[in-house]
């Protein structure tokens, strides 16, 4: 968050179980933190905190997310991370202004497909999943500049992946993958490849293309 940003709540690492019902009276606040405080549910109350630009969720004991997340017009940056989550809420298709979101160390099989409407992305941190797939509709997030899919069950990536013009850095390591799509070739603006942990791929042709135009590839 900038030094203009506003209100800012910190309940991190409070022992809470559950968030108190006071919180949801602070619609004033800009950033809530309630990481690392065990707690298994969150309140559609949340969704009256209407100024929010940041949400830490982290470290938690989540397996659902309320319908009400989506309310959260203006958020920015939403942490879920190290939680048991397995689905988004459709809603959250909504927060198209949101530039980072982090669904690391959870249980998503595929990438949710709520993830396509958030078209303001910039980084997205999908790792140490069960991910096998990821949707073709990762096209729509034009403004992407950093994937991260580190250690999850991916054999191969979406053509959609190589339409993100901005994209600068891809993050694949410790992943079964066995092909790639070649469109990552003309990938305009890729500075970083990570294939390091990924013996089952044999290194394609077109590598020497990219790494000509000075993208390191890591392996």
């Amino acid at each position: 968050m900038s030094d203009s940003a506003g209100p800012e709540l910190s309940l991190w690492k409070k022992g809470l179980g559950s968030v108190p019902a006071w919180v949801w009276e602070r619609t004033d606040i800009e950033a809530l933190v309630l990481a690392d405080n065990g707690l298994s549910a969150l309140s559609n109350r949340v969704g009256g905190l209407t100024r929010l630009r940041m949400l830490d969720l982290g470290h938690n004991r989540l397996t659902r997310l309320p319908d009400a997340l989506g309310d959260l017009a203006g958020l920015d940056f939403l942490y879920l991370h190290d939680n048991v989550l397995t689905a988004l809420p459709a809603s959250l298709r909504r927060l198209s202004k949101l530039r980072y979101l982090n669904l690391s160390e959870n249980a998503f099989e595929t990438l949710p497909e709520a993830v396509a409407g958030m078209a303001g992305l910039i980084e997205l941190r999908a790792t140490d999943n069960a991910l096998a797939s990821v949707p073709e509709s990762i096209a729509s997030l034009s403004r992407l500049r950093e994937l991260h899919l580190r250690n999850n069950r991916l054999t191969t990536l979406p053509e959609g992946l190589c339409r993100l013009s901005d994209l600068r850095q891809i993050d694949l390591r410790g992943n079964p993958l066995t092909h790639l799509p070649q469109g990552l070739a003309t990938a305009p603006r890729l500075e970083k490849l990570d294939l390091r942990w990924v013996p089952s791929l044999a290194p394609p042709a077109w590598f020497a293309d990219l790494e000509a135009r000075g993208c390191l590839i890591y392996r």
